[in-house]
């Protein structure tokens, strides 16, 4: 299952899009309430957006550069809204996909909704199933990337034949493809970006490069590789001690050291593992209703940094990365601090 943003024709009558399908709501609430929010509580689907659904394309959008995003492990593909509806806002059809039997659910529009397979529901995983799980993951954005080819042809790869947005075909742009993910996404995205000769920039979103503890022989092959491509590396804390910055983690040391493109390593100190999702913005709204999540446990997925600013920050880095590498625009706020952003900081 995929979700694609793009930017819409004004004026047009549509439905607004939910912000996770109705089905997926059994999941969603029992992650819920190991947060302290009672069941049923909330109404998962009916959280706002700013889209709409199958609208037809700008008139005046002409050809996008098209971006995939893949998420952090058990998230679902509606996790980065905010971002993927704000870089379609800049110019890009964002593609977020699925990883099916990892995800914390899949539902399919014949009802099936699909949680994760045994082996891949425990907390921490084994190197082995680690790397089948990023192995599988590389797999499908390279097929949803063949999809998106058959549609650029003219072909309609919906599964079910089911009519597609006016004009969507012909804005794909793909001779101009980047990636971005979070955490296990992350590592994934560095590895499409290895094996797919299609995909020419990524962002990295605190992403491990790895299968395991710090041992080499569990590094990510792009770690031995390097990238030739742009790519954008951004983190926060890898342990309570140690920055998530390719100067202190040896997999992204080692990624650093061997890749030969434009790179660039952003830290936020305030930020947490969940802030590079839209729990950093989830997560303060449930607990200003609910008094819950503790706030211990708000802070550990999503630090003390400012929502609202972070959230920003965010989108205007992920843009301006891929304006620089996909547009081959000039982006100031890559090379200086900015006083819109000030727990930003460009490590190098």
């Amino acid at each position: 299952m995929i979700t694609i943003w793009y930017p819409a024709r004004r004026k047009v009558e549509a439905q607004v899009a939910p912000y996770a399908t109705p089905g997926l709501s059994p999941a969603l609430d029992t992650f819920a309430a190991s947060l302290g929010i009672p069941a049923r509580s909330v109404d998962w689907s009916d959280i706002g957006t700013h889209a709409t659904v199958g609208a037809p394309v700008a008139h005046r959008a002409g050809r996008l550069p098209v971006v995939l995003y893949t998420p952090g492990r058990f998230n679902p593909r509606f996790l980065d809204t905010t971002v993927a509806a704000d870089l379609a806002s800049h110019g890009y059809v964002v593609v977020a996909v699925d990883h099916t039997y990892e995800a914390l659910a899949v539902e399919f529009p014949d009802g099936r909704v699909i949680t994760p397979a045994p082996a891949l529901a425990g907390t921490v995983l084994p190197p082995q199933v680690m790397k089948a799980a990023v192995d599988c993951r590389v797999a499908d954005l390279r097929s949803v990337l063949d999809q998106l080819h058959l549609l650029a042809r003219g072909g309609n790869p919906d599964s079910g034949g089911r009519a597609l947005p006016a004009g969507l075909g012909a804005a794909l742009d793909l001779s101009s493809v980047g990636v971005f993910g979070h955490s296990l996404g992350g590592t994934a995205a560095a590895e499409a970006m290895r094996l797919d000769r299609r995909i020419s920039a990524g962002a990295v979103l605190e992403g491990p490069l790895g299968y395991g503890p710090d041992d080499p022989e569990l590094f990510a092959p792009v770690t031995r590789t390097g990238l030739r491509h742009p790519f954008l590396l951004a983190g926060s804390w890898y342990t309570p001690e140690v920055p998530f910055t390719h100067i202190h983690v040896p997999a992204w040391q080692a990624l650093w050291e061997n890749s030969t493109g434009w790179k660039r390593d952003l830290w936020t100190a305030g930020a947490r593992h969940q802030s590079y999702s839209d729990f950093q913005i989830l997560m303060p709204a449930l607990a200003a209703h609910f008094d819950a999540p503790p706030p211990a446990v708000i802070t550990a997925m999503i630090g003390d940094v400012d929502p609202v600013r972070f959230t920003g920050a965010r989108r205007a880095y992920l843009t301006a990365f891929f304006d620089r590498s996909l547009k081959k625009l000039r982006r100031p706020l890559l090379d200086n601090p900015s006083p819109r952003f000030p727990e930003v900081t460009r490590i190098s």
